[in-house]
């Protein structure tokens, strides 16, 4: 039944039995064996055993090797013409399009200088992957000790782009470099026998023999003590000596050379609108208005006699609104996601084989790190999802945001969307596998609007917890566009956060932090929701009581995440297909 679900939503991208796909089809596939050549982890995801052996190559030469491929691939694609071919074919034509162009930009303004912010980077991108490897064999453990062989050179590589960056005025801000500082030395300090890096480890399967295991755990603890330790030691030394200096004395990206071209190509790039920052800007500030209206609406049902700042202080203070164990916050967590489970097939015709566990964040980044994320999994490896909470500073993870934010980060947010992308059939690896930050933060916030109609919010503390989130989201498009296009002092970022929701005084510092050195990026949340409700209310307007929210959610997710104009297009034509339908 699941197959046939698909089959019936991709009927939407068969084209005339007459046209010709086959050059595009070509195309596609040199495409992506190139890139899975290139990236060995999305090469690892999806089943290259080689590629788990291997880090990318991130030096200039690579880069160059990078700018002269893509650059044949454009020029191959210009030179097939759209018109010969089968929708699903124009739909993957036009997405390649869009990935080379992205891809090319990103190279011709040297994002590599910038390999690192407060919120993560090359230096502990591989913690991710040793919280979601498995080792099934002695080959598999062989293979992360290849990668752990890699990792130093990898760490100069990097230090070596934030160098260029250094040289060339493009850094990071000094407060966020002394975060990165502090991060770094953290890592450094790691005792070997400890390191996350060992974690994987931990999952050895008995047909492995005890001496084995030990011998290759011993080995890989060598590694971090006599090459790993060291390289991240040149790290701390570089970051103190050399890049702080250097930190940019400004916070907006627009300040460093090239800047105003590089912040117009980060909104685009990450809403995927030909939007302005003044436009996105008036956008966030319409956005505060009417949600803090609907928040004043809330405070009323609960009876708080007061204003908002009255109320948030209330809550603030409330411990029935807390936990006091990490595990009671894992635990609430789980509970949230359970209650939502039991709720999705009456809103979603088709949902992932995939599962997603419940986890904390990693103790060595929980400082630093937002309240949530999500972990994608491998169904090819067999890796569930994993959703992600922060346990640190308790008192300031509210039970009220809690649900809205389980809705975002698992089910039916990240982790139904994204999974679902990882099963389809007959969908090329790199739609399946694209980073579309407006398509997959928009469904997460649209799947917090969604808990509303599926009735997980059960009192109106919880909706407000629900608004002060999304208000969160409205905030980043004034905070974002604030900082890095109107030249804003982090004082004047903070008051919409500050004045308009009850995110708590540490979250708000994380979250700045993350704006002035990921810029553009949180634009892409409230961009990418408001279009999906649009494309909703537009499907509602047009079919009446034709319209199924289940089948809705299947045409909006069973082509992987798009851009929004080709989401746009797809949604118009499944209209037209509804309409149709007897």
């Amino acid at each position: 039944m699941r197959r046939l679900l698909i089959a019936l939503v991709l009927v939407l991208v068969a084209g005339p039995a007459l046209a010709d796909d086959r050059p595009l089809n070509r195309l596609v596939a040199d495409y992506e064996a190139w890139a899975l050549a290139d990236d060995p982890f999305t090469a690892g995801r999806e089943g290259d055993k080689a590629a788990l052996a291997r880090l990318p190559d991130p030096t200039p030469a690579a880069d160059a090797r990078r700018k002269a491929a893509l650059g044949a691939f454009q020029a191959r694609l210009k030179a097939i013409a759209p018109k010969g071919l089968s929708s699903g074919a124009r739909l993957n034509r036009d997405f390649l399009a869009w990935t080379l162009d992205r891809r090319l930009k990103s190279l011709s303004f040297d994002e590599a200088r910038l390999p690192f912010n407060s919120d993560g980077g090359f230096d502990n991108e591989l913690d991710y992957f040793a919280s979601t490897t498995n080792l099934d064999s002695e080959a598999d453990a062989r293979a992360w000790i290849a990668r752990l062989t890699a990792l130093p050179d990898f760490y100069a590589a990097n230090i070596d782009n934030a160098r260029r960056g250094a040289r060339t005025g493009f850094t990071q801000p000094v407060e966020n470099t002394e975060a990165v500082i502090a991060r770094a030395e953290q890592e450094a300090a790691q005792a070997p026998e400890t390191d996350p890096l060992l974690k994987p480890f931990a999952t050895f399967p008995a047909s492995v023999p005890a001496a084995r295991q030990a011998a290759l755990r011993a080995e890989a603890e060598g590694l971090i003590r006599e090459k790993i330790r060291p390289a991240r030691a040149a790290f701390v030394s570089f970051l103190k000596t050399e890049y702080l200096p250097a930190s940019r004395k400004t916070l907006g990206v627009r300040s460093v050379p090239g800047g105003e071209a590089y912040y117009r190509w980060l909104v685009a790039d990450h809403t995927t609108t030909d939007l302005t920052p003044d436009q996105i800007h008036d956008i966030g500030l319409s956005e505060v208005k009417r949600i803090r209206a609907e928040m004043d609406a809330v405070i009323g049902q609960t009876g708080f006699k007061g204003d908002l700042p009255a109320f948030i202080a209330m809550l603030r203070k409330d411990p029935r609104f807390y936990v006091t164990s990490r595990q009671a916050l894992l635990e609430k967590a789980s509970e949230i996601a359970k209650r939502v489970d039991d709720k999705l097939p009456r809103y979603f015709a088709t949902l992932p084989r995939l599962t997603f566990g419940v986890r904390p964040v990693p103790a060595e980044i929980e400082e630093t790190y937002t309240s949530a994320r999500y972990f994608e999994g491998s169904p090819k490896q067999g890796v569930a999802g994993g959703y992600m909470v922060n346990t640190s500073h308790l008192d300031q993870r509210p039970l009220y945001e809690l649900p809205a934010l389980t809705l975002h980060e698992s089910a039916p947010g990240h982790h139904t969307q994204i999974a679902l992308g990882q099963e389809l059939e007959d969908v090329p690896t790199f739609r399946r596998e694209a980073d579309v930050t407006a398509f997959t933060e928009g469904w997460g916030l649209y799947a917090e609007q969604l808990g509303v109609e599926m009735g997980v919010y059960r009192d109106p503390y919880e909706q407000f917890g629900r608004l002060s989130m999304e208000m969160w989201r409205a905030c980043r498009l004034v905070a974002d566009t604030g900082i890095h296009w109107k030249g804003w002092t982090l004082d004047q970022a903070r008051a919409c956060f500050t004045e308009n929701t009850a995110l708590a005084p540490h979250n708000i510092e994380v979250e700045l932090a993350r704006y002035v050195g990921w810029p553009g990026q949180a634009l892409a949340y409230k961009i990418g929701e408001l279009k999906i409700l649009e494309l909703r209310h537009k499907a509602e307007a047009a079919l009446g009581p034709k319209f199924d929210v289940r089948r809705f959610h299947d045409a909006v997710l069973l082509a992987g995440p798009l851009p929004l104009n080709l989401l746009e297009t797809r949604i118009d034509a499944w209209i037209a297909a509804e309409k149709a339908r007897a």
